[in-house]
């Protein structure tokens, strides 16, 4: 299971995380999701909410799409705290961190750790977007929700961070026993080219226009065709 992707890495970490909205200049992690697993298959799991700044408020809608109340972040770790368990998980020899819309998840991450000197812990890890690699799979529409059916995963997406992270882990083992090209994907990830190029982009990922119906892979895409 895997078997190209460990063959480079000694650990991969799925991560997921759930937030107060989309700025991660001005919105918060709220909970963060790490699940990793080694070659020999022993498994670990960090799962915690997150408390909210001094003055802010978590919207409803979040709470409407998650389940997450200010009461339960009251409960939770500090910043800090979520940052070093990140880092610390991440200190573990070659290690490959994946996530579904990978982007989206990093980008609020490096705020995360930056804010306490830990971004360097970034720093040679490589990225694999399971989203990216699912848009080359099926056709429209793409959400998490869709790759469970499509795969009859087990486990569900319920817009909670562990359980996300777990669907996404069985999302790449079907995903691996289907094609067996996902060491491809490694730091590339696909974009919307109606929006345009991510606007805080991973300067060590290669970022290429993917459409809703692929009609090939978007590694086999010419380097010179890319923005």
């Amino acid at each position: 299971m895997l078997e190209s992707l460990f063959a480079q890495f000694d650990s991969i970490v799925v991560l997921d995380t759930e937030t107060t909205g989309f700025s991660p200049r001005s919105d918060e992690v709220i909970e963060l999701a790490l699940l990793r697993v080694t070659a020999a298959g022993e498994a670990e799991e960090y799962d915690e909410f997150i408390r909210l700044s001094p003055g802010k408020r978590l919207p409803e809608k979040i709470t409407e799409l998650t389940g997450i109340t200010e009461e339960m972040l009251r409960g939770g770790v500090g910043k800090n705290e979520a940052a070093r368990a990140l880092a610390d998980m991440l200190a573990h020899g070659r290690t490959l961190v994946v996530a579904y819309n990978a982007q989206f998840d990093l980008v609020f991450l490096y705020y995360l750790l930056d804010a306490y000197g830990l971004a360097g812990t970034l720093r040679g890890v490589r990225f694999l977007d399971a989203l990216t690699v699912y848009k080359d799979r099926r056709p429209y529409p793409h959400r998490l929700a869709d790759a469970v059916a499509a795969y009859a995963l087990v486990s569900q997406n319920t817009h909670r961070a562990i359980d996300d992270a777990h669907a996404t882990w069985e999302l790449l083992c079907a995903m691996d026993a289907e094609a067996g090209d996902l060491d491809r994907y490694l730091n590339l990830f696909g974009y919307n080219a109606k929006y345009g190029l991510p606007k805080r982009r991973i300067s060590s990922v290669a970022y290429r226009p993917q459409g809703f119906d692929a009609v090939g892979k978007l590694y086999d895409i010419p380097e010179e065709g890319c923005t």
